[in-house]
């Protein structure tokens, strides 16, 4: 579980990234559970946008992607989520405490 202190930090540091997923008409599938699985485990900290005509809200997509790829929530802020999970081998964001 994130501190407030923690998700400020990864906030700031999410600013300057680009989404690099979009939840489309598809939705959140398996398939692309599995390449944010992997994202997460190469960046640790990334981007998802939902699309307009996706059939998900925001809020129902970003609930789906945490409890399936086990990430922390940091941001849900208009169609954007932000997550974090900490690599296992390719550790480079340090929290503060």
């Amino acid at each position: 579980m994130l501190t407030g202190k923690q998700k400020r930090y990864l906030r700031s540091l999410a600013h300057h990234i680009d989404p690099i997923f979009q939840v489309g008409k598809a939705g959140v599938n398996p398939n692309m559970i599995k390449q944010l699985y992997d994202a997460l485990e190469a960046r640790e900290l990334i981007k998802v946008s939902v699309l307009n005509n996706s059939l998900e809200d925001t809020e129902s997509a970003a609930e789906k992607i945490v409890s399936r790829t086990h990430a922390e929530l940091v941001q849900v802020i208009g169609h954007t989520i932000v997550l974090y999970k900490e690599s296992k081998e390719n550790k480079e964001i340090e929290l503060p405490k």
